[in-house]
């Protein structure tokens, strides 16, 4: 049966997106088969993967609201075995129109089950906020991987986010298990991010991923082209750390998540 991973901080500009879109393209390329949720209005993993706006006409929004089965708004991407379920500006509605449902934290379970026996790894990319549509990504997860950039705020938003999936833990979702912490935007040649990566590994201990994501040109570009790191520059530092990254969960799932 497949594994769900949410991909969520509550605080922007960590590397969340990218992580989503690399994390499933490097699955993919090892031939594992892998679905990509957008669960972001901004649609930016989608577009991060070749699908341009404009070019779908149903989205997970149809999916979560209008009951569509989650199977066809499914569309391929340029890797065989990455799937991507995309998300446009209507899912920024999907908020308000959830809150009436039933069982509204539980929609996007209902419509990812399914596909559980189809794909080996399902990975969702969530907004940079603690709302409903994060709320449905954490509450059909198994697990969730949680980007930290280095910088000096780190530690105080880690306490933060902990707090919050001990809460979704204890009222929703009692399954839910981190995948790992992975420390993103580190830059070698700063005496603030070697700190700030002695700090967290202290403090969270063997639930931070060998794993570190560098700061990365390459690694910023691709996003522009459509294209995931592994596909527009493989031989980047950028595109060796998500592949590490990919090997280290794949690890996890032969073990169970840390």
């Amino acid at each position: 049966m497949g594994k769900i991973i949410a991909i969520s901080n509550q605080k922007g500009g960590v590397g969340k997106t990218t992580t989503a879109i690399n994390l499933a393209a490097s699955l993919a390329i090892a031939e594992i088969s892998t679905l990509l949720v957008d669960m972001d209005p901004q649609g930016n993993a989608t577009s991060g993967v070749g699908i341009r706006k404009g070019s779908f006409r149903r989205s997970i929004y149809h999916a979560l609201i209008m009951q569509e089965n989650v199977a066809n708004v499914i569309r391929s991407t340029e890797l065989e075995f990455l799937m991507v379920a995309p998300a446009d500006r209507n899912l920024a509605g999907a908020e308000v129109e959830l809150i009436d449902v039933d069982k509204r934290e539980f929609q996007l379970q209902k419509s990812l089950n399914p596909l559980r026996d189809k794909y080996e790894y399902i990975i969702i990319d969530c907004p940079p906020s603690l709302n409903l549509l994060t709320l449905n990504a954490l509450c059909a997860a198994d697990s969730v991987i949680v980007p930290i950039q280095c910088e000096y705020f780190a530690l105080e938003g880690v306490s933060d986010l902990w707090e919050t999936l001990v809460r979704i833990r204890r009222n929703l979702n009692q399954t839910l298990s981190v995948e790992g912490f992975l420390l993103t935007m580190y830059d070698e040649r700063t005496n603030l991010s070697n700190q700030v990566v002695s700090d967290l590994r202290d403090f969270l201990g063997k639930q931070v991923f060998n794993t570190v994501i560098p700061r990365n040109i390459r690694l910023a570009e691709a996003p522009s082209h459509g294209k995931p790191i592994i596909l527009y520059d493989i031989k980047s530092r950028g595109a060796e750390s998500y592949m590490n990254l990919a090997k280290e969960v794949m690890e996890n799932g032969k073990k169970g998540a840390r």
